[in-house]
C-alpha cells in the first residue's frame, strides 16, 4: 500500500521541483535584467556631473609696497587684522615731500607772476609800437616835405639829410619793436589772452606740483581693497623703506589677501573636460565646511594645460615616454552669500560641474 503511494506521488513531486527550477530561473534572469536596467540607467545620468578634487580656494593678493623711499613712522594695522579699502596700513614720514611741494608751490607762484609780467609787458610793447608808427608816419611827412622843397633850395641839404637820417633811425627803431613784440608773443605761447593757468612755463611746474602732491599722498599707504593683512611685524617704526620694495613681507610672503574677491582653480582632467563651457554651475564642499555646498559658476577654461605654464614644461621627444592625463586649470566664481563662513586662500575643495549634458545609448555603439 505504501508502496502504491509513494509511485503515486511521484509525478507529483516532480512537477513541483520543476516548478521551484522555472522561478529561480525567472528570478535570476529578472535579477540581471534589473541589474543591467539600474546600470543602464547610472550611466546614462552619470555623463551629467564632472567633479575634481584637485581643487583650492584662491584670492586677490597684494605685496604692500610705495614708490616713495623714507623712514617708517607709524604701522596702523595688526597681525591678521580686517581692513577696508581706503584703510591706512602704515605711514612714511612726509617732512620732505611736504617741504618739497611748498618749494613747488612758491615756484609755481613765481611763474604766475612772471606769466602776468610778461603779459603786460606785451601790451606795453604793442603801445610803444603804435607810437613808433605815428612817429615814422611823421618821419616820412617831414622827409617827403624836404624831399620837394630841397629842389627850389628853400631848405638846405643838411636839413634835408637829417630827416632822412631821422626816418631810418625810426623805421629801424620800428622794426626792431617788432620783433621784441613777436619774441615776447613766443613767451605767452602765441597767444597774449591765454589764461595763466593754461601758460607752458606755469604747466610745467603745475606738473611738478602735482607729482610732489603725488609723492606726498603716497607716503601714506592705504588698502587697494578689502582685505586680512599679514607679515606685520616685518615693518616696525624706524624701517628705511625703499621705494617699490615690499613692505608687509619676510620673505616674499603675501601682505594683503582679499576677502571679496575670492573663487575657486580646479584642475580638471582632459577626458573630463569634453563638455564642460563658462556659464555652467557648480556646486562646491570644502573640507574645512564638512556639510555645507557652495554654488558656483565657471568662469574661465585655461588655454593651456597646467603643464605648459610650468617652469619646465614637460619634454616628450624620446622614446621613453609614457602618456598621462593632463589637467586643465578652471575657474569656478563663488556665489557668495552674507554669513557664509569665511574662505580663506589656499583650502582644499571639492568641485562637481553640471555640464548639462546626457549620455545616449548611442554612445555604446
Amino acid at each position: 500500500m505504501l508502496k502504491r503511494t509513494f509511485e503515486l506521488d511521484q509525478p507529483a513531486i516532480a512537477r513541483g521541483f520543476s516548478r521551484r527550477r522555472t522561478v529561480r530561473l525567472v528570478l535570476m534572469l529578472g535579477g540581471i535584467l534589473v541589474a543591467l536596467i539600474v546600470a543602464g540607467t547610472l550611466w546614462l545620468r552619470s555623463g551629467r556631473w564632472v567633479s575634481a578634487d584637485d581643487a583650492y580656494v584662491r584670492a586677490a593678493k597684494l605685496m604692500v609696497t610705495t614708490d616713495v623711499s623714507g623712514i617708517v613712522t607709524s604701522v596702523e594695522v595688526r597681525e591678521g587684522e580686517t581692513v577696508k579699502k581706503g584703510q591706512v596700513l602704515f605711514r612714511v614720514d612726509p617732512r620732505q615731500f611736504q617741504s618739497a611741494l611748498d618749494n613747488i608751490k612758491a615756484q609755481l607762484a613765481q611763474v604766475g607772476l612772471s606769466v602776468e609780467a610778461m603779459k603786460q609787458d606785451y601790451q606795453r610793447m604793442l603801445k610803444d609800437i603804435e607810437a613808433q608808427q605815428a612817429q615814422v608816419q611823421l618821419d616820412q611827412a617831414n622827409y617827403d616835405r624836404y624831399a620837394a622843397l630841397i629842389r627850389t633850395d628853400v631848405v638846405s641839404k643838411a636839413n634835408y639829410d637829417q630827416s632822412r637820417f631821422t626816418l631810418a633811425a625810426d623805421k629801424n627803431k620800428l622794426e626792431s619793436l617788432k620783433q621784441q613784440s613777436q619774441v615776447q608773443l613766443a613767451r605767452l605761447g602765441g597767444n597774449p589772452d591765454l589764461p595763466v593757468e593754461e601758460h607752458p612755463l606755469y604747466r610745467q611746474v603745475k606738473a611738478q606740483e602735482d607729482e610732489a602732491q603725488r609723492q606726498l599722498d603716497h607716503a601714506t599707504v592705504r588698502a587697494p581693497f578689502d582685505g586680512i593683512v599679514t607679515q606685520v611685524e616685518s615693518l616696525q617704526p624706524g624701517t628705511y623703506l625703499v621705494s617699490q620694495t615690499a613692505a608687509l613681507t619676510n620673505t616674499g610672503a603675501v601682505a594683503l589677501v582679499s576677502t571679496d574677491r575670492v573663487w575657486v582653480d580646479a584642475n580638471l582632467k582632459e577626458t573630463d573636460l569634453t563638455h564642460v563651457k563658462p556659464g555652467d554651475h557648480a556646486e562646491i564642499t570644502v573640507d574645512s565646511y564638512p556639510g555645507r555646498v557652495w554654488s558656483g559658476t565657471v568662469d574661465t577654461i585655461s588655454p593651456g594645460t597646467g603643464s605648459e605654464f610650468s617652469i619646465l614644461p614637460a619634454q616628450n621627444a624620446s622614446g621613453n615616454w609614457v602618456k598621462v592625463v593632463q589637467r586643465v586649470p578652471v575657474r569656478v566664481r563663488i556665489d557668495y552669500k552674507p554669513g557664509d563662513p569665511v574662505l580663506r586662500a589656499g583650502m582644499s575643495v571639492v568641485v562637481s560641474i553640471d555640464t548639462g549634458h546626457r549620455r545616449s545609448l548611442a554612445e555604446l555603439f
